[in-house]
This record gives structure tokens, sequence and C-alpha cells, in this order.
């Protein structure tokens, strides 16, 4: 609901459980007044300060010692009398860069637009969400600035953009324009965010703010393994289930920078969008620019009151397609079974074996195309490699469909290999500066998607291979960033918009395919979760969370993957030990259970299973099979963190509270170690659960107040009776395996 109060000139945003408050000040600015908990008022005016500090520098609005920098604001601009961090700033061609935007008028509507180019949430009815645009206007420069909030009344979300408009008849140019700007009134706060690199992806990492400018962001074309899109400040009580949150994620795949800065009066302004390094934009008359979406977030509830926002929004409302409520198929990977050595023979007999499992998908990875036998050529070659799969493309998926299992393809359409048919006859398609060394990474640049011509290449390529086979799935890699971003077909002026124009052009690509191929389910990766970000999610509803697949990092990168994104949107895969990439040796078991926390599938060889190791998986992909639509569409608890334990816990709760799933891991052993109690979250406390596996039963009270003490059987083997096939593990431990890694699983049923 959107209430504008004429009389005290007030915006009024409510959502189920917030309000946001905005006012039309005496001088034209737009401020923030409040967002928090629901309100009923719609007069803040005496929320608003009235400090008499030492003055900086003295403008007077018809008000006496008015100075913005003393007023929290919604679109600060720069060079008038707020000296803090600006949402925007532009050059005009007289070389100034003074802006002064004030309220022109506003529009309310029901429902949501989309924006231009970009991903974004959306609505399936306008009963869904109301929008608020704001024009602000600079008039000495003839330039308008429509602030776009959209309140999505049962998702408790509000959603903000800017589009910039230059009305006048000279060029600008945007050195900085961000999604959204908020200022608060005390800096009392600490930081959360996710942070890591290739492989230790989504690190939660949570700090006190201080003074100054503290910021997280991503230079490297992508939002990056390094940091997430995502940034909140918190207060220092804050746990889980308790204390206050605010939140902001960009719904955006390139550079991005997300920024607090504390004023020397201790407020402090927290901003995000698009990163202003090496960024420039040419706005020529009568053109736009729009921004990409930031989705606000205040919980009230804890962390996990701001997740489970998010969660559902993005589940619901920005994922799209055939596939958003769909359950997401078990599937074999052969990456880490083969990597490039592989003939047709050997992939049918992983299949027919993944086929034996129950398993539903397989997926052919890198190698199938061009003369990819390694990783040093090939890459835009998107032709099919007969010396490999004798008989071809069409007729693998064939035999592989008779099996009873779908088929996938991997693809990386947005990389060049210098060895490769298509640089010899394109070698100007990738980004680079004339004059300057080509950087390679992993043998490959990146192809220019700021070029249009590049586009319908990969559209028209990918495109002949998804029609030419019964394809159902499709892993769409990207595995570097970018180096010298320049495009042969930009004038020089243009040349540091390359970076956004790639992004645009790849959501693009993306646009055309998924929507010619709606029945594909279509999961992003960037070498794991390089590029896990909402603006992916709008075009392909899954994404590969990590390439390390070793179940204990798993553990902490799943658990912060989870701070913002739906579990039905991870990859989470079984894969072989000693693992590929940290050389870990863990129970079958303990793989087993650590995937079961998204999409689950193998990556490994299941050929070369031992007999012990077939009968867990098998027991795996039939207990999954059981509580998938509870893994992939119910509520993600998060009880334990890796971050700061040895233990680790996190549980799953249908959204109707039926039934739930409760996982332990002990990562390493102890000599007499205490006795653990792990304690539910979400269940309703009246009525009665059963466990599963035992048959006793509990008070959904009992579960989340006594809770469940960890079994001294944790360490025995799996139970599974093969003759009435029904799953009774323990702990699904394989029986030659003690000591470090053991890990348990519950399932509660609610029998009344």
């Amino acid at each position: 609901m959107i209430i504008f109060n004429q009389e005290k000139s007030t915006f009024h945003l409510k959502t189920a459980k917030t309000s946001y408050i905005m006012k039309i000040f005496d001088s034209g600015h737009l401020f923030h007044l409040y967002w928090g908990n629901s309100l009923n008022t719609n007069n803040l005016d005496y929320s608003i300060p009235r400090q008499n500090w030492y003055k900086e520098l003295e403008k007077n609005y018809d008000t006496n010692e008015f100075q913005l920098e003393f007023y929290p604001q919604e679109f600060p601009g720069y060079g008038a009398t707020d000296l803090r961090s600006p949402i925007i700033e532009l050059e005009f061609a007289d070389g100034s860069s003074t802006t002064d935007f004030k309220y022109v008028k506003h529009k309310i509507y029901s429902g949501k637009h989309k924006l231009d180019g970009l991903p974004a949430t959306y609505t399936e009815n306008n009963s869904e969400a109301q929008t608020l645009e704001i024009t602000l206007s600079d008039t000495i420069k003839n330039i308008d600035a429509i602030l776009s909030f959209t309140v999505f009344d049962n998702y408790n979300a509000i959603t903000r953009s800017v589009k910039l408009i230059n009305k006048s008849n000279h060029n600008i140019k945007i050195q900085r324009i961000l999604s959204a700007s908020l200022d608060f009134k005390e800096s009392n706060f600490e930081i959360l965010h996710l942070s890591g690199a290739w492989a230790r992806e989504c690190h939660i990492e949570r700090m006190p703010l201080r003074k100054g400018t503290q910021s997280i962001e991503s230079r490297r074309g992508a939002s990056s393994h390094s940091q997430n899109p995502f940034i909140a400040l918190v207060k220092p009580n804050v746990t889980e289930n308790y204390g206050e949150v605010y939140a902001m994620s960009l719904v955006y795949s390139g550079n991005f920078l997300a920024n607090i800065e504390v004023d020397m009066y201790y407020s402090c302004r927290m901003q995000i969008g698009i990163n202003p390094f090496d960024f420039t934009w040419l706005l020529k008359p009568n053109s736009t620019f729009q921004t990409p979406e930031a989705v606000l977030v205040y919980s009230n509830d804890g962390i996990t009151g701001m997740s489970h926002t998010y969660q559902n929004l993005y589940a619901k409302r920005l994922i799209r397609g055939n596939w958003r409520d769909k359950a997401r198929p078990i599937l074999i990977n052969n990456w880490e079974a083969t990597y490039f050595d592989f003939d047709e023979v050997k992939i049918k007999k992983i299949a027919q074996e993944a086929s034996n499992f129950g398993i539903e998908l397989f997926v052919l990875d890198d190698g199938w195309f061009g003369q990819r036998n390694s990783d040093d050529c090939s890459l835009g070659d998107w032709f099919v490699n007969e010396n490999k799969l004798h008989g071809g493309l069409k007729k693998l998926v064939d035999d592989i469909n008779s099996m009873g299992l779908k088929f996938g393809l991997w693809f990386e359409p947005e990389m060049i290999c210098p060895v490769s048919e298509l640089y010899k006859k394109h070698p100007d398609w990738c980004l680079h500066v004339k004059g300057r060394k080509r950087s390679t990474a992993r043998h490959q640049l990146v192809l220019d998607l700021s070029r249009k011509d590049v586009c319908e290449y990969i559209i028209d390529s990918v495109s002949t291979i998804l029609s030419n086979a019964n394809i159902e799935y499709v892993k769409w890699d990207m595995n570097r960033n970018m180096n010298e971003i320049g495009s042969d077909l930009l004038a020089p002026e243009n040349q540091r918009e390359v970076a956004h124009r790639y992004i645009l052009g790849l959501y693009y690509i993306l646009e055309k395919i998924t929507q010619k191929f709606p029945n594909i389910l279509f999961e992003s990766c960037a070498s794991g979760g390089g590029r896990f970000d909402p603006g992916m999610l709008y075009y392909m509803p899954q994404t590969w969370t990590s390439d390390n697949t070793d179940a204990i990092e798993r553990l902490k990168i799943q658990y912060g993957t989870s701070i913002v994104y739906p579990n039905i949107a991870m990859g989470c895969h079984v894969s072989a030990v000693p693992n590929h990439q940290v050389s870990r040796i863990t129970p079958f078991s303990t793989r087993g259970i650590a995937a079961m926390c998204g999409n689950f599938g193998y990556e490994l060889d299941l050929t070369k299973l031992n007999n012990q190791e077939k009968e867990q998986a098998k027991a795996q992909i039939k207990f999954y099979k059981m509580i998938r639509n509870l893994i992939q569409f119910g509520d993600f608890y998060r009880l334990q963190s890796p971050f700061n334990s040895n233990e680790v816990a996190w549980s799953f709760v249908a959204k109707d509270k039926s039934e739930a799933i409760v996982s332990f891991f002990r990562v390493l052993a102890q000599p007499n170690h205490p006795q653990v109690t792990i304690r539910a979250v979400g269940l309703e406390k009246n009525s009665i659960y059963q466990d599963e596996r035992t048959g006793l039963t509990y008070g959904g009270d009992e579960l989340m107040s006594v809770g469940i003490n960890i079994p001294d059987d944790i360490f025995q083997g799996a139970i599974y009776d093969s003759l009435s096939n029904k799953v009774l593990f323990a702990g699904m431990t394989n029986n030659s395996i003690k000591g470090d890694y053991s890990s348990f699983i519950w399932h509660f049923i609610k029998i009344k």
C-alpha cells in the first residue's frame, strides 16, 4: 500500500509488516523519515533533525541555516550543501558537476512495470504490488530523475531504481548513478556481507561500523566470487531470530558498489548500485539511462526474517518461467568423473549406472565440441566433435533418453579461445584495447557482448545445438573475469561504457534464448558462484553454487548463500574422495547429507563406486525424492553456524508445517565430547511430530524448546532395508570411516 498525505507532503509505503516514509521538504528535496516496523501515522515531521552544528558551507533555501548535509535524503546530489557520498554525479557540457534535484510530480499505480533491458522482480497481477514514481528535476541543467519504488505487500519488500532523462540540448556524462541511497540518524550498526574467492564463495562477514567509508565492490566485470551484491546493517545484538536488520540486494550481474559512510555527526548513509569505478555513460539529449533494481528488506525478526523475505520474493517473483514451481531433477554430471577424457561409450556407461540408481538427468560437461580435448582451445566453436561422440550428439541424447534419463549439456558461450575457428575469423570479437596485450585466463578471452553481431552469433550457435537434439537442461558457464575492457565498435567517449554494455548484451542473449526454449532448465555458473546474483536468477532458476564440491567446505558456502538466496537456486552435488579441490576424504554419508541442501546431484564416476557406496547412493536418491519438495520449496533455518562452531546444523520446514528435516554435521572428532542438542525452529508448538526413522513422537514445543540429542550411534553404518525398499539410515555413515566428518539427518512428519 502507498499512501500520499497531501497536507503533510509525505509518502507512506506500507507492507504487511513494515513502513517506509518519505517527505517532500519545503525546499523541494525528498527526505527520508523512517524505515522499520509498520506504523499507523503519516506525520513524522517532528523526526526531522534540527541540529545547529557548525556550518562548513552556507546556502539558503528560504529556510534559516538550511544545509542538506544535516538531513536524511532519498536522492542526495553532489556539490550543493551535502558533502557526503552522492547517489549521482554528473559532468555537464560546461565542465561542472553540481546537481540539485527537487520534487516535480509523482504518480501511484497498481502493479509494476518492467525495466528496459534489465532483470527485475515482477508481479503476476496488479493487486500484488503498488508502484510510486517520483519525478525530481535539476531545472538549471534540465535533467530529470524518476525514482521508482514498488511495494510488495505480502513479501514485505520494497524495490528501488532510478531512470535518468536528459531533457537538455547537451550531452551529459554520468560518472555515478546508484540505485538506492538511505540515510540513518545513527551508526550503531554492524555490517553483514558475503565475501570469499573461487571455491570459497559466500562466507559470512560481520564487523562493526566505524567512522569513514566502508564498502564492498566488484571491478571484475561480474558480480564476482569475492563479494556478493548484497549488504546489510544489523544491530549489535542481532541473532538469527532476533533484532533489526536493514538490507539491500542488487539485481545485477556486473560491477557493483555497496557503500556505507559514517559522517562526522555519527549518522550513516547506505548505498548500492553500479560501481562508478571505470564507468562513464554518455547521455545524449532526449535519451535515458536506467539503473538496476535494488531490493530493500527490513526485518525485526533477525537475520532469518530477512533471509526468508529475500528467499520467498526471489523464488516466486524474480525466478520465472516453466521451472519456477517445478521440482528439480536429481542429476549426474560427468565433469569430475572424466574431465576431457571421454567418448560416447564411457558416457553411456555412466548414464546407464545413473539410470539404475534412480537418477533422472545426465549432464554432459565440457569437451563435447570443436577440438576440445583440453581447456586451451575451441571455445566459440559450437559444433559437435564427432571424433569423440561417434554418431553425433543427437544419437547420444536419444540413447540416454532411452535409458529413462533426461539429457543436459554444458556451454561457455561468452568466451573465445585464441586457438579456435571463431578467433581465426573474428579476432576483433573479444574485449581488447588496441595496442595492449590480450591477457588470457584459462587460455581464453572474453567475447565483446557490447556488440550486437557477437550477441546474435551466440544466440544462433547455441540455438542450433539446442534445436537439433532433445536437450532439457543447460549449464551456462563463465570461467574468467574481464581485463583490457574495450570494444572496437565504440567511440573513445563510450569506452568506459563497455562493462555495463556487456551485461546488457548478456541479458539480451539470455532473454532471447530462454524465451525460445522455455522448457529447458537453465543453470548458471561462473567457475561456480562467481555470478550467483539476482540478475542471473531472473533468466536461470538455479546456479552452480561453487566448483568446490568438498562436503565440509560446502557447509560454509551453502550456509552463507542462504542468507539471500532460496535453496531451490543452489546446485549441490556429491563428489568423489579424495576431493578434487581440497584432497579431503569424507564419508559418503556426509557428502550426501551436505548435498541435500538444494538441488541434489552427483559429480563422480558411478561405475567406480564400491558395493557399499552404491547402496548408500541408492538410499540417498530414494530419500531425497521423498523430501525433495520440502528441500526445494520449504523454509530454511540456520541452526548452528560453521563459521564459529565445530558442529553445524540447519533445517527445512514445510510452508504448512507438516514436515521438517534437520541436518547435523560434526566436523572434527573430540574425545569425551559433551552431549550435543539441536533445537528445531519454525514448527507448530501444539502439533505432534513423528521421527520417520524411529517412529518416536515429539511435541513441536519439545523439539523447539528441549531439542534433539545427537544419537550415540552417529558413527554406525547406513541401515537400508532392501526388502521393504525403505530408508532406515541412522546417519548413512560409512562403517569403514569413523571419527571426523560425522553427520546425521532427521525427518519429522506432523501426525496431529
